[in-house]
């Protein structure tokens, strides 16, 4: 268990220590649930009222916030709790399971697969002919990769992810448990004499930039040709769906349960918030937001942020919505 002084915490965060306490600190937790052990976090002026009931004995609070911390209680003062409470949480953060040994004797590796230094690589994993592991990378039990792909440096997939043929990683990614990586796209055609449909191959691959992190059962599918794209430091949610060629630029953001169609193009910096839906062959420029929940049926300006279904400019959407509840009234 880690603990800390509140002094030791202020180093950490680099911050204006106010007040003090002798109790050592061990966890984190939500100010109205936290305990004497526990450290919170105040970043809005109306989480304040809380702390005088509060049983936390240090919290992080923002520099503009005007509260005492009281008898054997300290603060913290940083310009952004949030962001300080992020930093905090990897002092707390608890070590990884462990390996017993580097490569598990129950993995399936191909005579051809290059495997580089510090590889770790879980039991029942299956490393396919001629896939490249860079140095350090992590396979938890029951990873599958197969054939001719590649992964960079000190990526790691947890257990349960399937990384299909040609597919090409970059480095310091993290995939989380039963991501799917390469599945064949959705792609059908009416059968020539009318009955049924025919299977549209799906014959490119996936390409996946440097610190890209990918929730929890979501799925990005290879292209029908050329490449499905994920740029460098995109941040997936659990429950995506990313479908075949589209190509998401640099630092995208992607929240549970959205989707893209077929061929959708994200530029830099993209957020698309939780159960959106983009229709196939739309392009969202940089610097754009879709809110949660909207239908995106028609390009988005960079910059620009969109709600609703369809989704249009937030200014004017929210203007309907609020003539409309006149209308109803």
């Amino acid at each position: 268990m880690h603990s800390f002084t509140a002094q030791q915490i202020n180093e950490i965060l680099h911050g204006e220590l106010v007040g003090n306490t002798s109790v050592q600190i061990t966890g984190v937790e939500e100010i109205r649930n936290a305990k004497e052990t526990d450290l919170t976090f105040i970043g809005n002026r109306k989480y304040a009222k809380f702390w005088s009931d509060s049983k936390a004995a240090v919290a992080i609070i923002n520099d503009n916030i005007d509260v005492e911390p009281g008898e054997n209680r300290a603060f913290v003062k940083v310009k952004n709790a949030d962001l300080a409470m992020a930093k905090l949480l990897e002092a707390f953060q608890p070590s990884t399971p462990v390996f017993e040994s580097d490569i598990h004797p129950t993995a399936i590796i191909h005579e051809t697969a290059t495997i580089g230094k510090g590889v770790q690589i879980g039991a029942h994993c299956y490393i396919g002919k001629n896939v490249t592991l860079g140095d350090g990378v992590v396979l938890y039990h029951n990873v599958s990769v197969f054939d001719d792909t590649t992964i960079g440096t000190q990526t790691v997939a947890w257990s349960g992810t399937v990384i299909r043929e040609r597919s090409e990683i970059g480095a310091q990614c993290i995939f989380h448990n039963n991501v799917s990586i390469g599945a064949d796209g959705f792609g059908y055609r009416p059968a020539d004499d009318g009955r049924g449909l025919v299977k549209i191959p799906h014959i490119g691959n996936v390409v996946i930039g440097n610190g890209v992190e990918i929730g929890a059962n979501s799925c990005v599918d290879r292209a029908k040709f050329n490449s499905t794209i994920i740029g460098d430091g995109c941040k997936i949610d659990n429950l995506v769906q990313i479908a075949h060629n589209c190509v998401l630029g640099r630092s995208c953001i992607m929240a549970g349960h959205s989707g893209l169609a077929g061929s959708v193009t994200l530029g830099d910096g993209v957020i698309i918030g939780g159960s959106a839906s983009i229709k196939d062959h739309t392009t969202i420029e940089s610097g754009a937001t879709v809110g949660a929940g909207s239908g995106v049926l028609r390009d988005v300006k960079a910059g620009q942020t969109v709600l609703g279904y369809p989704a249009e400019d937030a200014r004017l959407m929210l203007k309907q919505w609020v003539a409309l509840r006149k209308l109803v009234k």
